[in-house]
């Protein structure tokens, strides 16, 4: 049996199916990874504590979307910025999610520094501040990611460089 050949198969170059060179972030995990590798991670609490970090990136300008320079620029220095064993993704058009194996404190001190490597970039009108919320046992990763989503919130209007730790029952 012989196999026919499709007319109409189109062949591009393996380049044309890649990001553009300065697009790292398209290769970061989005949402839907985030939030599965999240749910993993919660069900080890009990043996390694943890805690997520929700990076997010604020502009004076305020304009949408982020430059793609500037996206690059911050997923650089993220992704250098994390030790070995810590996850990076991408939970939205200007947020990373970091999950970290610790305490929150050290989470906390971890979104500092990011912090303030992102505005060290010196890239005008552009800052960073952090959600954190600890890794508990039993917290769904809806729930875990709407903590750190509202610590960022929270951390937003206070201005860039600024870090919340969820501790409330909100």
């Amino acid at each position: 049996m012989s196999i026919a050949r499709n007319p109409l198969s189109v062949s591009l170059p393996v380049s044309a199916l890649l990001p553009p060179e300065d697009d790292v972030t398209s290769l970061l995990p989005g949402p839907n990874s985030v939030s599965a590798h999240l749910a993993e991670r919660l069900a080890a609490v009990p043996g390694v504590p943890g805690a997520l970090i929700v990076l997010g990136l604020l502009r004076r300008d305020d304009t949408r979307p982020t430059a793609v320079s500037s996206l690059a620029a911050a997923t650089s220095v993220v992704a250098r910025s994390l030790r070995g064993d810590d996850w990076l993704g991408r939970s939205g058009p200007d947020e990373f999610a970091v999950l970290v194996s610790g305490s929150a404190t050290d989470a906390e001190a971890a979104a500092t520094r990011l912090a303030t490597a992102i505005t060290e970039l010196a890239i005008p009108g552009l800052g960073a501040c952090a959600g954190v919320a600890a890794l508990e046992e039993g917290a769904s990763a809806n729930e875990t990611m709407r903590r750190a989503a509202l610590s960022l919130q929270s951390a937003r209007s206070l201005g860039a460089g600024r870090v919340i730790r969820y501790a409330g029952t909100r």
